[in-house]
């Protein structure tokens, strides 16, 4: 079994590249951020220690990660950002590798938009980056996050690509499957 790991920036269309994998290719795709959400939610090492890290109210009355207060510890604090990734990182790494082996596919794929700087890129046999214009990047996140074009440019600016991906793919309108065919091609043989 191969393991493609999907990344890219804000707005490039990771999510959608990888419906077109699971739709045309009928592969299983892992969605990192998705399931470090449930993680935070369920893991009771991840719980225990956002507690130990942040205080009981990391917690909601119904069992729910607080995100608002998450967010407050981390954001502004490198340590305390560190520290929250050095915890769920590795959890969701173990969640995957579990998850993989349950899957009867001669290639999964991972989308994670922190791919290379939480290490997972080092699980995969091939990383594919997704691209698309600036312009089209901005106007995909200001509608779907309903934020403003400066916040919108502040995020893409703070995103650096890192490591070098074995395939890149441009999701600017052109035939995007056209793309993904080749590189599927290649990694199938």
């Amino acid at each position: 079994m191969k393991k493609l790991g999907i990344t890219g920036g804000i707005g490039a269309g990771k999510s959608y590249v990888c419906r077109l994998l699971a739709d045309g290719y009928g592969l299983p795709v892992y969605d990192c951020d998705r399931e470090a959400k449930r993680l935070n939610n369920e893991d009771p090492f991840i719980r225990q220690r956002l507690v130990e890290m942040v205080g009981p109210d990391v917690y909601l009355c119904d069992g729910t990660l607080n995100r608002p207060l998450l967010a407050s510890y981390i954001f502004g604090n490198p340590l305390h950002l560190s520290a929250v990734n050095q915890l769920v990182h590795p959890r969701v790494l173990a969640d995957f590798r579990r998850w993989a082996s349950l899957q009867q596919s001669p290639v999964v794929v991972m989308e994670s938009a922190i791919l290379h700087s939480s290490g997972f890129d080092r699980e995969m046999d091939c990383v594919l980056y997704v691209d698309a214009p600036m312009e089209v990047r901005i106007a995909r996140v200001v509608e779907r996050d309903r934020c403003s074009r400066a916040q919108v440019v502040a995020r893409i600016q703070s995103q650096t690509l890192q490591g070098t991906p074995d395939y890149v793919v441009m999701n600017d309108g052109t035939d995007l499957h056209a793309q993904l065919q080749a590189i599927m091609n290649e990694i199938l043989k």
